[in-house]
Order: structure tokens, then sequence, then C-alpha cells
């Protein structure tokens, strides 16, 4: 609820009661056209008004723009768009990146749209094409036939206003001379006459409601006059025009120079895609309001051809390492496998997928592996366990495990080393899962993958009141000089 507020110069202070009841205090620095009193060059400054205020514009102009803005401050990057680009389809601001190894630059539409469990840009472009369309309508609107076409441009558009800024005045008089009528209406009436008078003076506020909001646009559009060229800065304009293309090509130009020069005339590119179309609209505001139209060509989206399904690729990649090209043919044809144009597996088809998703033939070992290869039944009954501990073995890596494609049996390969990892008793120096994780302060996952990877030694004991895994640890400690003793 709104409970009062004074001004105070520049400072807007007011008062309104929460959900709660309770009266809270809300202060608002008041923009310029809002002050209470402003006399400009009352006194002598450090700086004259009109720098002060291209200085407020300028740093208003750096600051990060709400949503749906353009503007912020230049950055360093090639991007010669960077904060004036804004989306076609959805008006945000449209943000940089850069890819590949020169660090092209392109442009997206941060605002995304969740499309099956996916977020998806609104668009997305790269940066080259639609930035040399308008680096070129940038340099041909400061040739010296550009400069004089803009003169005509700034003075109709001031024609314009003056017309405009005249049917606003001939309105101010219109909405006083109404608000006159209806004061003299109001006190001309009888006071015994309440309802009439109770009326006419609602019609009063209301005349009067009218009059400042006419007042008030009277106001704002005469703030917003284009402003005049005079004859010093056209000849600026001109002498710049003739070398501003090569001051735009020369390699002492940096990327910022370029954006500042681009941000002098152009105050938004608006980039409506259309790729299907093959081409992109680009609109240019340029300061003062005229637009520009520019259509770009931009690259289509290539249909993707039939492609191998990733399943069979990953399958491809685990018999690569067991078997040639024929017989890995004969076990995708058997699981019911196609090829991308639905056919039936050749081994010149595997070896023209192997060799296009760059996955190495099979090279036959020249020495036989050592140990027995058998299932996971005959593995317990060797090694003197359950078939449900083989398979948590199998899980967290403590034991090694061969399976063709998924859904096949495991095997296992019954080694010496892995007889000798599997012991009756506890071996001196091995610790059990928990005190190993709170000695290392890692978890029981990070243990098993140092398992797995060979950084500790590990046996499993099968007998006793503690059965289970045991991790060999080495206490190590370093000196000052980061040296392990």
């Amino acid at each position: 609820m709104y409970a009062g507020a004074y001004t105070y110069g520049k400072t807007r202070y007011e008062r309104y009661v929460d959900e709660h009841g309770t009266v809270r205090k809300r202060i608002r620095h008041l923009p310029i056209a809002q002050w209470a009193v402003l006399i400009p060059e009352h006194h002598p400054g450090f700086i004259d008004w009109e720098i002060y205020q291209a200085n407020q514009a300028r740093l208003d102009s750096n600051t990060r723009p709400k949503p749906h803005q353009s503007g912020g401050a230049v950055r360093e990057g090639a991007a010669l768009l960077q904060g004036i680009a804004t989306c076609g389809h959805c008006g945000r601001r449209l943000m940089t990146h850069y890819r590949g190894r020169n660090s092209t630059p392109g442009y997206h539409c941060a605002g995304k749209d969740i499309v099956d469990g996916r977020g998806q840009y609104c668009l997305t472009i790269g940066g080259l094409a639609i930035e040399q369309a308008v680096a070129d309508a940038f340099l041909e609107a400061i040739t010296p036939a550009a400069v004089e076409a803009m003169r005509l441009t700034v003075e109709q558009l001031q024609t314009n206003h003056d017309a405009a800024l005249s049917q606003w005045r001939l309105e101010v008089e219109r909405t006083h001379y109404e608000a006159e009528r209806a004061e003299r209406r109001y006190r001309t009436v009888e006071p015994e006459n309440r309802l009439v008078a109770r009326g006419l003076e609602t019609e009063w506020e209301s005349r009067l409601r009218d009059l400042a909001a006419a007042e008030a646009e009277l106001r704002r559009r005469e703030q917003q006059r284009p402003s005049r060229l005079d004859q010093e800065q056209l000849k600026r304009i001109q002498i710049l025009g003739s070398d501003i293309r090569q001051v735009w090509q020369a390699t002492t130009t940096t990327d910022r120079d370029r954006k500042e020069l681009l941000r002098t005339l152009v105050e938004e590119v608006a980039l409506n895609l259309k790729r299907a179309e093959g081409h992109a609209n680009l609109t240019l505001r340029w300061r003062g309001g005229a637009i520009t139209i520019l259509d770009v060509s931009v690259p289509r989206f290539k249909p993707m051809g039939p492609r191998t399904d990733e399943d069979t690729i990953s399958l491809l990649r685990r018999l690569a390492a067991l078997y040639p090209d024929e017989v890995i043919a004969g076990i995708l044809n058997r699981q019911g496998r196609k090829t991308a144009s639905g056919e039936r597996f050749t081994a010149n088809q595997v070896g023209s997928l192997r060799r296009y998703r760059d996955i190495p033939r099979f090279q036959p070992a020249t020495e036989p592996p050592n140990g027995e290869l058998v299932s996971i039944r005959k593995a317990a009954q060797i090694l003197g366990m359950n078939t449900s501990s083989i398979h948590r073995w199998l899980a967290d890596g403590f034991i090694a495990g061969e399976q063709v494609t998924p859904g096949a049996p495991w095997q296992i390969r019954i080694t010496d080393e892995l007889r000798a990892r599997i012991v009756q008793q506890e071996p001196p120096g091995y610790l059990p899962m928990m005190e190993t994780t709170i000695k290392l302060g890692v978890s029981r996952q990070t243990v098993l993958q140092r398992v797995k990877r060979g950084e500790l030694e590990a046996v499993l004991v099968r007998q006793g009141r503690r059965k289970g895994l045991r991790i060999k640890v080495v206490d190590q400690q370093s000196d000052l000089f980061g040296a392990i003793s």
C-alpha cells in the first residue's frame, strides 16, 4: 500500500506498507528530466555542461544492458557487432563466441527453448559474412554522396519533427482551453447544487489531467529534437568519409577502434536468421532513426545422410580388438544388425566402417595369453567363491573379465596373478576399505579406481571374521621441498 512520498533534489523518498502491515522506505534516484530544480551553468565547474552530459551518456552506455536492450562497453574481442546485435526472433541481445583455430567470431541468442529434453539456441551463426555486410554498409554510408543524403535526411527529420511539435502545441492549447472552460463552469454553479458541483469538479480534474499529460508529452518531444549539423560538422564528416576506408583496413586499427567507429553511426543491428532459406535479414538502425535492411547469404543446413547407429559402432570397437573383419561381419549379421543402407554386413563393409571411424584392425597376439579362459560359474569353483562375489568384484574392478558383446556371458582368465590376489588370511600392512579411505582421505570409489589402475595393491581375504578386500597403503611423507621420503 502506498503511504506517501516526497522529492528532495534528484532523490525521491517513498513510504509504503508491505503485506505484513510494516511501513517501509524506498529511495529512488530520479532522471534529470524529473528533477525539481535544474539550473545549468549556475556556477563554474571543472568541465562544462555539454562534456558532463556526454560523460554521463557514455557511462550509461557502458553499463551492462538490461534484457532486450543493446549496448554495453566495447570489448577487445574481434566480434564487430558485440553489444549492438540483437535477435530478430525474440529481441534479446546476441552473445558472442569464438570457434576454431583462428578464433572466428560468431553470435548466438541466449534465449533457449527446451526441445526433446535439451536446450537449443534461438539462433546461432558465424560472424564473418554479417560483419562484412555491416562494415560495407557503414563505409558506404560515410562517403561524400552519403553525407549529403544524410544532411537532407536530417533536415527532413527536423521538418517532420517541427510539424509534429506544432500539432502537439495545438493539442496543449486545446486541452488548456477545455480546462479553463471546465473551471469556469465549476465556479459559476450555485453552492446548493452539490451534485452538479461535484460532477463539474470531477470534469475539471479530468481536464487538468489531460492538460498535464499533453504538456508532458510536448516536453518529451521537444527533448527528442534531432540535432542539426552545422557546416563545420559536415566538413569533418566529408573528410572522414574520404579516408575512413583506409583507416578501417589499416593494420594499426584495432578491433576496439573499429567498434568505436561503427557505434558512432549504428545503434543496433537486428538479425533475423532464416537458415532453411539460406539467408539472413539484417536491420541496421542508425543514429537519427534511419533504417537499412540488408540480405546476407548464409550456408543452409545440409541434411545428414544415413549413418550407422552408435550401438553398432560401440560393439565394433570392442570386437575389432578380438576378431578380424570377416568374423565381426558374421557376429553382426547373427545379431540382426544392418548397415546404414539397410544391408547385411560384409568383411569389406566392416573394414570401410572401421577405417572411417579410425578403429584399428585386429592384430593377433604373437604369444598366446597365459591362463585358462573360463565362465563365471567355473571361476567361482576354481577360486572357492560364490558367483555373486565374482559379479561384485567384476563390477568393482578387482577382477578383470572379458565380454564380447553386451548380454554375452562374462569370461574370467585364471592366471597365477589372480590366484595370488585371493588369500586365506590378511597379510601384514593391508588395511580394510574403511580404514583405507580414512587414511587416504578419499572416497571408496576413488580407492577402487586406483586399484583398477594398479596404483594400489589389493588382495581378497576369503576366511576369518572380516572377509573382504584389503588394500596396501604406503606411508608417504613429503619433506620441505616436496620430495617423498
